[in-house]
């Protein structure tokens, strides 16, 4: 279904999961311990998780009062009266108004991969890859116990089998794996591309466990992901237990969200390309998805600047400057209304390096109007082509990269 003429993949649309998928798919060992969203946030697709004993919403846990709630909640009708705590916010109230003002029809249906596909429709989108939406809290707690961790990843999985099973031509999986045990990350990535077929893995950018991205105890899942020739994606979300920039910030959701993801993008950008991962992994491909793109000119600036100098890194500890991994190995994904993309497509020379996302359903998605919205920016039409479908494609391994249909 070309849109103006154009074939479209989404590099990242998102399902909305039932509050109760855990309890349904994880094993019997772990279901008193399972993670759980609540129906408000599953009726408005917002970012909502409930994981041992710890509530992640989209706000500041803070009462009416204003006193912030406890981060550890130790009983059932302690995490309900939290809940409801939050659920009355303005903020929440103001966000379920305007996603009911969208979205009212695929919310009372049920967000089932079925309204996806008719979202898919409507915008003009051929083929997606799909991440989650209370999902990205799901292992975002540190020091979770990694046997569980890993049975939280495997049911998601299963999940995610059976909802893209619906439509495997235009709804493609990207598999959560646990970063608190590389073998078990190995296994499940194994696992979620021979077995289940999906085309990527998503971590959340947030360190784990203090660990940075280029500690070399992550090589054995990099060297897999080279392995089984699927890309590794960095998705952000706002909540977490998890180390996270704009956490200062507090119940301020406004600055909080502005912060987060482009900054953690960043941050996991700077670990990749000038913290030697991808020196070491020359063939790892690497995505940095919904942190926007306007920073990269001046990220890769300052690496590069750093690198030429030697501050804190030799030329043998890393033989090229950071820019050449980035232009080499990862793209970064621009949203409908991103008009600063020219500069991007300026600075790096090509627009090989940038995928297109709507990030259907969540608040800032211009949809359905976010193709229509892209096509106003002033881009050579070549580089329209291989932002709107043949980078991505070539990122995911999908056959056809034309851009034609």
């Amino acid at each position: 279904m070309a849109r103006a003429g154009y074939a479209v993949f989404d590099s990242d649309m998102h399902c909305v999961e039932p509050p109760e998928l855990w309890e349904r798919y994880i094993e019997p060992g772990y279901q008193a311990r399972a993670p759980r969203s609540s129906e408000f946030a599953f009726r408005n697709a917002l970012v909502y998780m409930e994981l041992e004993q710890r509530l992640m919403p989209w706000f500041d846990p803070r009462g009416p009062d204003g006193r912030r709630l406890p981060a550890v909640l130790p009983s059932p009708q302690v995490r309900a009266a939290v809940r409801q705590a939050v659920e009355q916010r303005p903020e929440a109230r103001a966000l379920e108004a305007f996603q009911q003002s969208r979205f009212a029809d695929f919310s009372r249906r049920g967000w089932s991969a079925q309204t996806q596909l008719e979202a898919m429709e409507a915008e003009g989108v051929d083929m997606t890859v799909v991440f989650p939406t209370s999902g990205l809290l799901a292992l975002a707690v540190d020091e979770l116990e990694p046997g569980f961790a890993a049975a939280v990843a495997r049911a998601y999985n299963n999940w995610l089998y059976d909802y893209v099973k619906h439509a495997p031509r235009k709804l493609l999986g990207a598999a959560m794996v646990s970063p608190f045990s590389v073998e078990d990350a190995v296994r499940e990535a194994h696992r979620a591309v021979k077995e289940l077929g999906f085309r990527a893995l998503f971590l959340r950018p947030n360190p784990v466990c203090g660990r940075q991205w280029y500690d070399p105890i992550y090589d054995p899942l990099w060297e897999a992901c080279t392995e089984l020739g699927v890309p590794v994606v960095f998705h952000e979300g706002v909540g977490s237990h998890l180390p996270q920039a704009g956490s200062q910030f507090g119940s301020n959701i406004f600055l909080r969200h502005v912060a987060c993801h482009s900054m953690e993008m960043m941050y996991a950008t700077m670990a990749f390309c000038g913290g030697g991962v991808l020196a070491r992994h020359p063939t790892l491909k690497v995505g940095f998805f919904e942190g926007n793109c306007g920073w990269v000119p001046w990220l890769l600036h300052r690496m590069d600047e750093h690198w030429e100098i030697q501050l804190g890194v030799s030329h043998k500890q890393l033989p090229e400057p950071p820019s050449h991994y980035f232009r080499r190995q990862c793209v970064v994904s621009v949203e409908a209304d991103e008009d600063f993309v020219t500069h991007v497509v300026e600075h790096l020379g090509s627009a090989d390096n940038i995928v297109f996302s709507t990030d259907w359903p969540h608040p800032d998605s211009r949809y359905p109007r976010a193709i229509e919205r892209f096509l106003q920016i002033p881009l050579p039409e070549s580089a329209r082509r291989k932002i709107l479908w043949e980078n991505c494609a070539r990122f995911y391994g999908v056959g056809d990269s034309s851009g034609e249909r």
